[in-house]
């Protein structure tokens, strides 16, 4: 499951988010469950940046979120992103070289329903 988190940030306050975006990374990868996380910066506008999150699943991810330093550290971060859906399911995987891996989704019945 991967996580995107969207945010729009002036150069003025650069310096206290992102101190408090690797903090909220530091608090979710301590969570079971955690796989991987970054934190990115638009290359064509520098305003622009997206905490990136992947989940072993809804359920680690979810009870990521009522950890007491989660709810401390991240939330308040979290809930300054852009307001719009932010939970993603893999549908369809490529390691490099290799084919296309479809993955049915936990929502309906069949690929991409």
């Amino acid at each position: 499951m991967l996580v995107t988190n969207r945010f729009v940030v002036e150069a003025d306050v650069v310096g206290d988010f992102t101190a408090r975006a690797h903090a909220a990374l530091t608090a979710l990868a301590a969570r079971p469950g955690y796989l991987r996380g970054q934190l990115v910066r638009a290359l064509d506008d520098p305003r622009h940046w997206c905490l990136l999150t992947e989940w072993e699943s809804v359920g680690t991810y979810r009870r990521a979120l009522g950890s007491f330093d989660v709810k401390i550290t991240a939330v308040p971060l979290l809930a300054e992103s852009v307001d719009e859906p932010s939970a993603y399911e893999a549908l369809a995987t490529a390691a490099p070289g290799a084919d296309v891996v479809v993955t049915a989704s936990d929502r309906a019945a069949g690929p991409y329903r």
